[in-house]
């Protein structure tokens, strides 16, 4: 059973405890931040934080596919689960009321930036190894891909639809999830491109602080705006 708050005592020791969380609290960090208790890491059976059970990083995929939600580097260039409930005001206060193209025609976003959303956007959902194909991102072509990819998740307009892991001739799966990346109008549809500009920027905001204040009792106000920003 979960507390009101995030910063309560629970533990999180199922691929069900973990969406519940994502369902009721909103907001969900995967890392340890400067905010007591508000993350996966904090609340984690210690058991499954690096084990060969599976565990938190195996539950990615599942976790984005059961909820719906978006997963992404959304804080400080840290992952964060964030409900399909939230992730429209999130968005719409991180875009600051613009769409991609606008946002480049108003010289907001870099040509490096607009390359890289263009294409992921006309071949999503689409992993990471294949977006980097696609676009030359290797030595002798074209540079800055985590730094870009990352950047376009913090301004709201990609997002993880989920990670993918490589099977051998058994079909058994082996290594690290490969990230797949699309852009919320795909991922959520007609219900995500209607709502993400319905507010202005700083009523999303508002919203957001008011319901982060309700989860996170203990927090400073000044270091949950650090995390919005």
């Amino acid at each position: 059973m979960l507390s009101d708050s995030m910063q309560g005592r629970f533990t999180i020791r199922r691929l069900e405890d973990l969406t519940e969380c994502i369902e009721k609290f909103g907001f969900v960090p995967f890392f340890e931040n400067s905010i007591e208790g508000f993350s996966i890491e904090d609340h984690i059976d210690p058991k499954l934080w690096f084990s060969d059970i599976p565990g938190p990083w195996e539950w990615k995929g599942p976790a984005i596919k059961k909820t719906r939600c978006a997963y992404g580097k959304f804080f400080r260039g840290k992952a964060v689960y964030i409900s399909k409930k939230w992730f429209p005001d999130f968005a719409n206060y991180r875009r600051d009321g613009y769409d991609f193209d606008a946002r480049f025609e108003d010289e907001l976003a870099s040509y490096k930036e607009k390359e890289l959303y263009d294409l992921l956007a006309e071949n999503a959902p689409i992993r990471s190894k294949e977006l980097k194909r696609l676009g030359n991102y290797k030595k002798g072509g074209r540079t800055g891909f985590d730094v870009t990819i990352t950047k376009l998740q913090s301004m709201g307009y990609v997002l993880n639809s989920d990670f993918v892991y490589e099977t051998d001739r058994h079909g058994q799966t082996y290594g690290w999830g490969v990230a797949e990346f699309t852009t919320p109008e795909q991922f959520f549809g007609k219900t995500f491109a209607e709502k993400v500009y319905q507010r202005e920027p700083a009523e999303s905001y508002a919203r957001m602080m008011k319901h982060l204040k309700k989860i996170l009792p203990d927090a400073d106000e000044e270091e949950i705006a650090k995390l919005l920003k």
